[in-house]
């Protein structure tokens, strides 16, 4: 099928050849998985491939991208021998699935793309919760990779920008998908008909914690164990920095417990002792007061936490071994880029997150899903 698919890789150059609002073209999505073992047989041909259909391309279109995806769901970079077009991107896609959730690297996609002198970028990532969406994007863009969240609508769900609403008979269409009876004509017909209302970017529920925790901008809730991505002194510090958290976030010292998670959710906190710090980014849309609140217990008989922005300090003593969530007084972000500091000045404390609240609202009322997607 390889002459069937430059000829419509062609085709697909020809109409949009001229079209501004197309960055370039992505000529494989998620190609040979390892698993069926269209990898072990067909691996040697791909980058072949990729270059036929370059070659095709570019007698029609010299102005847009080509991106190119690696072998095995586009993470096998292996097939990959160098550029080969000067206008050329390598994507890969970056999935936080595992339990407990780990942060994996990126390094050898930053090794490619030094020996390359090539663009890379993060094609699909996402379809987790908060916790990884804001890690991963900050690190994406701490190593200056370009990113693209996936899905951005999806049915029924809350951990998507957008959520579509069930049609009323779609139970009946999905048991049919997954071998059960045949739904009638007019059901199915109603069901499509209204899933075509129900995709309506107007008719969709829209979650701003999720849009917000990708960009991590105020308000939100900041889990403790997404530190910044600026390293030693400057994102945290503690005292025994030749040791590596054995959960999260491998290759860096905090210590890092993860508790219970599953495939679409994760669940970790932080061990900090006296004079270690944890420093937290987070954009705020204007200059603006919020209610600050933090999840906390002690590993002593008693705690003591600075949550410092600024000039602003506010203090937390902790006498108990359970966790407890904390008011404190509010705090003013100012606009632009914020940093959060997070100080133990005495004892042992495990810190589970940071929350952001617009004053005189909950964070569950300001950041959950909104029945319209305003304009």
């Amino acid at each position: 099928y390889q002459d069937q698919l430059i000829a419509l890789w062609k085709t697909i150059a020809r109409r949009y050849q001229d079209e501004p609002a197309v960055a370039g073209y992505d000529l494989l999505n998620e190609p040979l998985p390892e698993r069926t073992g269209a990898a072990k047989t067909f691996k040697a041909q791909l980058e072949p491939l990729y270059k036929r259909i370059t070659k095709a391309i570019r007698e029609i279109d010299s102005r847009h991208m080509i991106i190119l995806e690696g072998a095995d769901w586009a993470n096998d970079w292996s097939v990959f021998s160098g550029p080969f077009d000067k206008n050329l991107v390598y994507q890969f896609h970056y999935y936080c699935w595992d339990s407990p959730a780990v942060l994996k690297s990126v390094q050898r996609f930053l090794e490619y793309r030094d020996r390359f002198n090539t663009p890379i970028w993060a094609g699909e990532t996402g379809e987790k919760d908060n916790t990884i969406y804001w890690a991963t994007t900050e690190y994406f863009e701490a190593n200056n990779i370009g990113w693209s969240f996936w899905p951005w609508k999806k049915m029924d769900t809350q951990n998507t920008p957008l959520s579509v609403n069930p049609p009323g008979q779609w139970a009946a269409i999905a048991a049919y998908s997954h071998g059960g009876e045949k739904p009638s004509r007019e059901i199915a017909q109603k069901a499509f008909d209204e899933l075509l209302v129900n995709i309506r970017l107007e008719n969709c529920v829209f979650f701003p914690d999720v849009v917000n925790a990708m960009f991590r901008r105020a308000p939100a809730r900041i889990e403790a164990e997404n530190y910044g991505q600026d390293g030693l002194n400057k994102s945290f510090f503690v005292k025994d920095a030749q040791r590596n958290s054995k959960r999260y976030r491998l290759t860096e010292p905090v210590v890092i417990t993860a508790r219970e998670s599953t495939r679409r959710k994760s669940d970790q906190f932080i061990t900090v002792t006296a004079k270690e710090w944890t420093a937290y980014d987070i954009w705020s849309e204007a200059s603006k007061d919020y209610n600050l609140t933090i999840r906390v217990k002690s590993e002593d008989v008693s705690a003591e936490v600075q949550l410092v922005v600024a000039d602003q300090v506010r203090r937390v003593t902790v006498n108990q071994k359970a966790w407890s969530e904390v008011n404190l007084d509010t705090i003013t972000l100012a606009q632009g880029q914020n940093r959060v500091k997070c100080l133990v000045t005495r004892g042992v404390a495990d810190l589970d997150w940071l929350e952001l609240s617009p004053v005189g609202k909950n964070q569950q009322s300001a950041s959950r899903g909104s029945p319209v997607l305003q304009r």
